[in-house]
């Protein structure tokens, strides 16, 4: 596109000395010269076409003089329209004020032309410079509604009516939370009915940040519930959805994976951990125990690995509480972790609530170790009760 310059002046011989000193840059499409008589004439033109690049004003004209129609330029309020203005040499003072007021530079009369192109030159430098910025910005923005936009959808396809099975609300309890670290999270939680009388749940750490890590949840969210809410028993689940996950993985991404169910009749679970944080089991009577440590891997890395499958009971007002690393790895700002000590102290020292409040116990737990410190990563929680 030509630089659009805007000549603005009485003096009717200058639109000839322009086009014919420019005419080369003219005919190569470079420059594109328009021409008004005083400052009332160049700002209607401005106002009907916004693109002008650079306004090349006299300041003595009458009607509207070059520093009132600087003025008004300054009011449209755009930083990569630059003027550069034109007056005798003797009138130095109002070049001065043009200068204070906001003009880019100025050329004195009689105009050395060759001064004159090195002065446009240098205004068009800084007018591509500004529009990059502005392209830059106005791509930023865009990025910034687009993930907002997608917070709202990762949100919104996780469960979040509680309690979920109000048919079973004497029997079975369970809250969950999400808190990403960033616009979005690659951390998941999920729960949903297998039958009439067991529950499915699931929680997972994706690896990874950012919208790559959030896609990868979506699509690991899917197949864990798309294959459990069929049945299979979660060794089965796993295996298969590992499987697709592996063949389909891109930059080795990866998944921690905890996935239960659980039998609302005789409280006993039925769980694969894939390389997951391993839950802890909050008893009834204060007695705080974590479940063995995952000897399987993470999804998501080898399609051939075939998943275990281990067993526990719940026994009435026992609570299962699952997490995310987000948890346990919160840094204050001496860069000292959480912990599991901590968070197994915590969990001892309120075991008589309700799943909702253990989770909002935790994340104020975490928060206030954290204090000023910066959250750096996905902050997931949930909690299952047997009634």
């Amino acid at each position: 596109m030509p630089v659009k310059i805007l000549s603005v002046d009485d003096e009717l011989d200058l639109e000839l000395l322009l086009t014919q000193f420019f005419r080369k840059k003219i005919r190569k499409g470079e420059y594109e010269f328009h021409f008004a008589h005083n400052g009332l004439e160049a700002l209607t033109m401005l106002l009907k076409e916004k693109d002008f690049d650079i306004i090349l004003s006299d300041i003595n004209m009458p009607e509207m003089d070059g520093l009132t129609l600087l003025a008004k330029i300054n009011e449209l309020q755009n930083p990569a329209l630059k003027c550069i203005m034109v007056s005798a040499y003797g009138d130095m003072g109002n070049i001065r004020q043009a200068m204070n007021n906001g003009a880019f530079d100025f050329a004195t009369k009689p105009i050395d032309l060759d001064d004159l192109s090195l002065t446009i030159e240098k205004a068009i430098e800084h007018i591509t410079y500004i529009k990059a910025m502005q392209k830059e910005h106005q791509q930023l923005e865009t990025i910034k509604g687009d993930l907002a936009v997608a917070r709202e959808i990762q949100q919104a396809i996780l469960p979040r009516i509680f309690p979920p099975f109000p048919e079973n609300a004497s029997q079975l309890e369970i809250a969950a939370s999400m808190n990403a670290a960033s616009d979005v999270g690659g951390d998941f939680y999920d729960f949903f009915r297998v039958d009439d009388h067991r529950i499915g749940f699931v929680i997972a750490d994706v690896s990874g940040k950012g919208v790559p890590a959030a896609i990868f949840m979506a699509v690991s969210r899917t197949l864990i519930r798309a294959t459990g809410i069929k049945g299979a028993k979660p060794s089965e689940c796993i295996t298969y959805c590992n499987k697709l996950l592996a063949e389909e993985s891109i930059n080795s991404m990866f998944v921690t994976v905890f996935y239960g169910i659980y039998d609302i009749n005789t409280g006993e679970v039925s769980y694969t951990n894939a390389g997951h944080n391993p839950p802890y089991v909050v008893k009834a009577n204060g007695n705080v125990c974590q479940l063995p440590f995952s000897k399987d891997i993470i999804a998501g890395f080898a399609e051939d690995y075939q998943f275990k499958e281990d067993h526990f009971q719940l026994s009435p007002g026992d609570m299962l509480l699952l997490y995310t690393d987000g948890v346990t790895e919160a840094n204050n700002i001496t860069k000292e972790e959480f912990g599991e000590q901590r968070l197994k102290e915590l969990l001892s020292s309120t075991s008589q609530v309700g799943c909702q409040q253990m989770i909002d116990m935790v994340k104020d737990g975490v928060k206030a170790f954290a204090g000023e410190a910066e959250q750096s990563d996905d902050i997931t929680l949930l909690a299952l009760k047997r009634l």
